[in-house]
């Protein structure tokens, strides 16, 4: 489905499945300031936990639906009435209720396809006098039976929930299979807002969920960081790039406010974000390679995808190695106000090299410096 005018509604879900994360646990204060720099960066939704979990949960809960963010708030409910009632102490306006689909979780917790159905129009009726807005997942959407998986889209449909959420539970969809189930479920059940909840255990959740988009799903749930059981989730500052910064899809993230949500949700997790890792990594930005490095200084685009202040970073670095070349030397001199002609910098550059080289590590403008007026001294 290509229809680029659509708004993509955002779930983020960091504050429940995120903190299913082996080892992670967000304190109260914790997780409203995550709420409130989530809210900041223009988030549709925040899942904000599990009352089930119990009275600490609930309250944290409370806690964030009491702050009136600018923002949707919805609780995570098991199928069972008593989730529900925990859930509607807890103030949220919004629930999602999850269900077990694939015939593998059906045999795991005793369960038929019959119940599902059964519990599903049950539980959405009651929901309905306690809730403004009602989603229902299909846990282990991917690996369910098609035909199943239709009957359960149609009679949600029927039951006018305001989404279905298609979840790949364990990780193991494709962005071909992705396309496929969204789009033969978009095509099977027209008028039922679908969002896609997918694991990265291939490291494929940002391509399925952008994938899923492009099928016609209006919703996506995503966690910063990726944070989230096994290999985590769809990050949020992944996928929101390639939707609203180099795609052309329509939402209200504010993708300027990244960098710093990022790195609070991984102080607060106690979890690193990799240097490589893409959209906030601390070494994206830094350019060694020569030939990138001219092509840099003379257009940032030739290199660089998107530009740093687009996610919130000051700028760009550029790193002084063995695979430095000419102009990156005649720019950070020039920086120290010293200017080196074409000439001079190719002379300057095997001194470099060879001192990257043997220290195996790149080289501080200070030194490179130094090089330059041990040269020129003929030393």
């Amino acid at each position: 489905m290509n229809d680029s005018n659509r708004q993509i509604w955002m779930v983020d879900t960091t504050l429940r499945d995120g903190e299913q994360a082996p080892g992670v646990v967000f304190r109260p204060l914790e997780r409203i300031v995550i709420a409130q720099e989530l809210a900041a960066c223009g988030i549709d939704e925040i899942e904000a936990g599990i009352p089930a979990m119990g009275r600490a949960s609930c309250r944290e809960i409370s806690a964030l639906a009491r702050l009136g963010l600018p923002c949707t708030l919805s609780s995570w409910c098991r199928a069972v009435k008593k989730d529900i009632e925990l859930a509607s102490d807890c103030r949220t306006p919004g629930v999602h209720i999850s269900f077990p689909t694939s015939s593998i979780l059906l045999r795991t917790f005793d369960k038929t396809e019959g119940w599902v159905l059964e519990r599903l129009e049950e539980l959405v009726r009651y929901a309905r006098g306690y809730f403004d807005r009602i989603s229902v997942g299909a846990q282990d959407a991917t690996r369910t039976d098609p035909g199943f998986l239709r009957q359960f889209a149609g009679q949600a449909k029927a039951l006018e929930v305001h989404r279905l959420r298609i979840a790949d539970t364990v990780g193991l969809a494709t962005p071909s299979g992705v396309m496929g189930i969204i789009s033969s479920l978009a095509a099977a059940v027209p008028g039922l807002d679908l969002e896609f909840h997918g694991h990265n255990d291939l490291g494929m959740a940002t391509a399925n969920a952008v994938s899923a988009v492009d099928a016609g799903a209006r919703a996506l749930s995503v966690t910063v960081n990726g944070l989230g059981e096994r290999a985590g989730n769809a990050p949020l500052e992944e996928t929101a790039m390639a939707l609203f910064g180099v795609g052309a899809r329509r939402g209200n993230i504010r993708l300027s406010g990244m960098a710093e949500l990022c790195r609070t949700v991984s102080r607060f997790s106690g979890r690193s974000i990799p240097p490589d890792k893409p959209i906030v990594g601390a070494r994206i930005f830094s350019h060694e390679s020569g030939i990138h490095c001219a092509g840099i200084l003379k257009n940032p685009d030739a290199y660089e995808p998107f530009a740093p202040g687009s996610v919130g970073r000051r700028s760009r670095q550029f790193v002084i190695g063995s695979h430095a070349g000419g102009a990156v030397l005649r720019h950070v001199l020039r920086q120290r106000n010293i200017l080196l002609d074409k000439t001079d910098a190719r002379r300057l550059l095997p001194r470099v090299r060879q001192k990257a080289l043997a220290a195996n590590a790149p080289i501080s403008p200070g030194e490179l410096e130094r090089l330059y007026k041990e040269k020129n001294n003929g030393l």
